[in-house]
């Protein structure tokens, strides 16, 4: 009974410490993808901090924000929205593509 009480207490303390890290406001931009077209083509981002991108996609396909140097990748169906959460970046620049519109390449810019 002490060991699920404790437990339970764990549980709760271990959620509320995750409301606290990720209840921080980040610095967010948008993304709006669009049958193979990027808007904006270019993301200029502070570098090290942790960023948030709200990707949009407002096409009749789905598309697929990837980028290979973030090791990061989101599908979207048409109509639907999501983010992605990227760790503090070094000053430079990122490529990102539409996996699904190969034509479709964008870059992030950290400074």
């Amino acid at each position: 009974m002490v060991g699920a009480k404790l437990r339970g207490l764990l549980a709760v303390s271990l959620l509320c410490a995750a409301n606290v890290s990720f209840g921080a406001d980040l610095p967010t931009f948008k993304l709006e993808m669009k049958d193979g077209v990027l808007n904006p083509v270019r993301l200029e981002v502070p570098s090290g901090v942790k960023i948030k991108i709200e990707i949009k996609n407002t096409g009749t396909s789905a598309v697929e924000f990837e980028s290979v140097q973030l090791r990061k990748e989101k599908v979207l169906a048409p109509g639907a929205q999501s983010f992605i959460v990227i760790a503090p970046l070094s000053p430079g620049e990122y490529k990102f593509f539409d996996d699904f519109h190969l034509s479709a390449k964008g870059i992030i810019v950290a400074k």
